[in-house]
């Protein structure tokens, strides 16, 4: 397994990675109508769009065959306004290899990256019912306000948006 940069050309494995990702990590909390319409297509255009931007940060998990099996990426959202702050905008990865340290690995790079950009504290938003937020949390990430968030025309209360230090 590797972590490497992302290149243009990671755009459909990226966007597999994303919709069954999000399919298993988020079913029972997003409507399954939401989940069953993500489009494999959409999300390659979405991730040949992010791939192509200057500031964008994002990272693979590649197996052995150079098949990506997760992604993270990182940058500043446009609603961050708190100064040398960033976003760890995703960290995807497929459910059979999960829990093998992969994420961590993802995780690590990321932060490295903001680092290297400058910045000193980095925000992840994590829905409340997504187990994934003991994963943040293992690693120092603290609660520091929550919201509602609406995703496929349901409420989910509340979203966490947690910080982790740099």
């Amino acid at each position: 397994m590797q972590i490497r940069r992302a290149e243009k050309t990671d755009a459909k494995g990226i966007a597999n990675v994303h919709v069954d990702s999000w399919r298993t990590t988020y079913k029972g909390i997003i409507p399954d109508g939401f989940l069953d319409r993500l489009s494999y297509d959409q999300r390659t255009s979405l991730w040949e769009n992010n791939l192509s931007k200057d500031d964008d940060y994002t990272f693979v998990a590649a197996n052995e065959s150079g098949e990506v099996i997760g992604f993270g990426s990182c940058g500043k959202r446009d609603r961050n306004h708190v100064e040398n702050a960033g976003d760890l905008t995703s960290i995807y990865l497929l459910e059979s290899h999960q829990g093998q340290g992969i994420g961590k690995k993802l995780l690590k790079e990321l932060l490295q990256q903001c680092q290297r950009v400058g910045f000193h504290q980095v925000f992840v938003e994590v829905l409340e019912d997504n187990h994934t937020r003991y994963f943040y949390e293992h690693y120092g990430a603290q609660l520091i306000k929550t919201e509602t968030i609406t995703i496929g025309g349901k409420e989910l209360e509340p979203s966490y948006i947690r910080v982790a230090k740099c």
